[in-house]
């Protein structure tokens, strides 16, 4: 029998219930994300050797070991399920120095890993995009008689400039070391030395464009730099012009 256009439809009772429900789980995992978070002031079970203000570890964490010589910088994010290791496994003595470096400002995206058993440093303001994978150790292979799994492995330190972005996906090797703002680009890996403002990609990593400070980035870039965002202007006024341009004003 076909409905009528006047009749109004109330929703079942288990309909309510189920929307009542989804209310309760998504602000009760809200509630524990927001509780489980790792802070300077509130760093729970985890002692690292140094942890700056503003720096948040998402919750839930990843792996992480080897706190006592793992240094965060101020403001830095670390997303979900982010691995950050210092030596090859829990309870070692690593000695005076610290082993992982992170400068101010550094992102890590979900997650990804951050396998420190030689020095691993990251320089200021570097931003890794999900699933990085950066690690001071690799296995070996050279007795061919052995399981690769049971070698022991080779270590090398790896450092990576300040203001670099990993794209996702991208894994360094030991030994790597990025220079200042080097874009990688998604599922690269790299290895061996990388220069300042270089952009590389592919498996092994190879540079596809650097800048030179006379001739400007070579190649040429294929598209036009981004308008900066003027000094002063609100939020309000960001969607006031993007909702602009939509209605084809400009």
């Amino acid at each position: 029998m076909p409905r009528n256009s006047d009749t109004f439809s109330f929703p079942s009772p288990s309909a309510w219930w189920q929307r009542a429900l989804h209310r309760a789980v998504h602000r009760l995992w809200y509630g524990v994300q927001s509780a489980g978070a790792v802070t300077a002031e509130r760093p729970g079970r985890l002692r690292f050797r140094g942890i700056g203000p503003g720096t948040r570890l998402a919750f839930p964490q990843g792996t992480v070991f080897g706190e006592p010589w793992i240094e965060l910088g101020e403001h830095c994010v670390i997303a979900e399920q982010v691995t950050l290791t210092a030596g090859m496994m829990p309870g070692l003595d690593l000695g005076p120095d610290p082993v992982l470096s992170l400068g101010d400002g550094v992102v890590i995206g979900r997650g990804s890993h951050i396998v420190a058993d030689a020095r691993v440093t990251i320089g200021r303001e570097t931003f890794c995009g999900p699933y990085v994978y950066i690690t001071s150790t690799n296995h070996s292979y050279d007795d061919p008689g052995t399981p690769v799994g049971k070698q022991w492995p080779r270590s090398a330190p790896v450092t990576i400039g300040p203001g670099c972005w990993l794209g996702t996906g991208a894994v360094v090797l030991p030994g790597a070391r990025l220079g200042r703002n080097v874009v990688v680009a998604a599922g690269a890996v790299v290895r061996g030395e990388v220069p300042d403002h270089s952009v590389v990609a592919g498996a092994p990593a190879r540079t596809v464009r650097s800048w030179d400070p006379e001739r400007g980035w070579e190649p040429p870039l294929r598209t036009p730099p981004p308008v900066p965002i003027p000094d002063g202007i609100t939020p309000e006024q960001l969607l006031a012009l993007a909702e602009w341009e939509e209605r084809g004003e400009g």
